[in-house]
């Protein structure tokens, strides 16, 4: 996968990020974003495809990304279809910390150190050109406007977005309200970001954290006579050592 185009999880991140305080709307539920962010990109790269509620690996080569490859390996090596909230609610330390700083590195934004109460060192990400930033919001703003089915990539953007909880940050107070339905509808035409979308709403509403009774195939039961629910992974838990030693944008 070349440079030439940002990828979801990029653009969902520079979406989030607030140009006046060089912090990220929605902190906690963007990590899950992020996540399905992945997954939606990897599904644009022809890496991987929905089985139902499931994720599958379909082609295994990497893309040359190293952030989504290391996704992508670990989809593979679970050796069978993932559920996509299974997957989503999966530990990931530090994924939104890995693409500020992949976004530091591309020179999309750069960070400004600071301290927290005059004491807790702090780290903010300013947007260097802000121009993209306005690009990705166009396109919503065109989507929502005009009516205009959108692209796969901006409907499964747009569904991120909604899911996560930027809604309100894009298209704050009771002026924003038609425009925050319209994002909301923008969800039914990208199959897979709205697979995901639905994914990541349900890990917030503490979906995956519930047995599924009766989900198992038969001869595979759990102890007890229950389907064992399927462990949920993310990509590789991050050093903390960078989050003790400074505390990330929020």
């Amino acid at each position: 996968m070349g440079r030439s185009r940002r990828t979801l999880p990029e653009e969902l991140l520079l979406l989030a990020l607030d140009p006046a305080t060089g912090t990220t709307a929605q902190p906690q539920s963007l990590d899950l974003g992020l996540a399905g962010a992945q997954l939606v990109e990897l599904a644009l790269a022809g890496r991987i495809a929905p089985d139902g509620d499931r994720i599958a690996v379909v082609v295994p080569r990497p893309t040359g990304d190293p952030t989504l490859d290391c996704a992508l390996e670990l989809l593979r090596r679970r050796g069978a279809p993932v559920r996509a909230v299974h997957w989503i609610g999966g530990p990931r330390l530090g994924l939104r910390q890995t693409y500020l700083s992949h976004l530091e590195r591309c020179g999309m934004v750069h960070a400004v150190a600071g301290q927290m109460c005059g004491v807790l060192p702090t780290t903010r990400y300013q947007a260097t050109d802000t121009e993209i930033s306005r690009e990705i919001r166009a396109r919503l703003d065109s989507a929502i406007r005009t009516g205009v089915p959108p692209d796969p990539r901006t409907a499964a953007l747009a569904a991120l977005a909604h899911a996560v909880g930027l809604g309100k940050h894009l298209y704050p107070g009771n002026e924003g309200r038609s425009s925050r339905s319209r994002l909301r509808d923008l969800i039914r035409h990208d199959p897979m970001g709205g697979l995901v979308a639905h994914a990541v709403m349900d890990v917030q509403n503490g979906a995956a954290a519930q047995p599924r009774r009766n989900s198992a195939p038969a001869g595979r039961q759990a102890p007890g006579g229950r389907g064992a629910p399927e462990p949920a992974r993310g990509v590789p838990a991050q050093p903390r050592r960078g989050s003790m030693a400074r505390a990330a944008a929020h």
